[in-house]
């Protein structure tokens, strides 16, 4: 959905869409949910700072866990898993409380809960580049349904974002230093593969923080380039989430984090909303003013 520009002081799109998502909201009911990363910061940028307590504020209880390290692949992941490696940060936050475990292994985190979900991604610079996902992607798959401790857990496939356009990361240049051509790569890549091996979720933050470049916000959704932004651009990766998992529409969701605007809330809130509606076509948002 391309939205057209409009010179109507209140914001149709914004009526509309808060319309809807209050009768959404009003007919489901809170949920319990536990959810586990497999990643890297990329994990950490959408999933520990925001994504509990979009939840808390509807009355959704989420159990998160991340088990981390810096820049890990896919085929870091394998190897730890082959290795039984004490390699990973594992984060966990329980009633809004975060603990960080150092040295733990991806078996001990997998086992910690019964997890309702269980999420894998590939490194950033290689999201939309399909042949570094195999065999590493499937062998991943095979090793958490064989050792989570919810064996009917579901997996997910975290899509993440495009660099920044002056970001000056090495591993850009496999895109040509273009922001849109990383998007289109990620976007197709992630969704051949969900495709491919039977993925039955693919949570679309990277269409979300495109989404949101279409609006005043500009490119500036990234704090060197290729970590999203502090405030609200984490916001909007946790949004994508929250309404993924919970299939609660985000817009006018009452929490926001105290250093953003109305303005730059409701630009995440929509930005990640449209996303989970069509993940594979950027909304453009320009019409949408402070």
């Amino acid at each position: 959905m391309d939205i057209k520009p409009t010179t109507n002081k209140r914001n149709p799109i914004k009526i509309v869409v808060i319309f809807f998502c209050t009768l959404w909201l009003t007919n489901l009911h809170a949920r319990e949910i536990k959810v586990l990363a497999i990643g890297n910061s990329f994990s950490d940028d959408a999933l520990e700072h925001y994504l509990y307590q979009l939840g808390a504020d509807h009355g959704d209880t989420l159990t998160i866990g991340n088990l981390a390290i810096a820049g890990a692949s896919l085929e870091m992941h394998h190897n730890n898993a082959l290795n039984d490696a004490p390699a990973y940060s594992y984060r966990k936050i329980v009633h809004g409380v975060r603990t960080v475990s150092a040295a733990t292994t991806l078996k001990k985190g997998l086992m910690d809960e019964e997890w309702d979900y269980i999420s894998l991604q590939q490194v950033s610079h290689n999201a939309g580049r399909y042949e570094t996902y195999f065999p590493y992607l499937t062998h991943l798959i095979q090793y958490v349904k064989a050792n989570a401790g919810n064996p009917d857990a579901t997996i997910i496939l975290h899509m993440t974002w495009a660099y920044a356009q002056d970001c000056t990361h090495p591993g850009f240049a496999a895109y040509g230093n273009d922001q849109e051509k990383m998007f289109a790569a990620i976007l197709e890549t992630t969704s051949k593969i969900a495709t491919e091996l039977n993925i039955p979720i693919v949570v679309p933050a990277g269409t979300a923080i495109q989404n949101a470049r279409t609006s005043s916000l500009g490119d500036t959704l990234c704090v060197d380039g290729f970590h999203l932004e502090r405030t609200y651009g984490r916001y909007t990766a946790a949004c994508t989430w929250y309404e993924v998992l919970t299939g609660h529409c985000v817009v006018g969701n009452p929490f926001k984090p105290d250093q953003i605007s109305e303005y730059q809330a409701f630009i995440a809130q929509i930005s990640a909303h449209f996303a989970v509606i069509n993940a594979r076509k950027v909304t453009h948002l320009s019409a949408c003013k402070e």
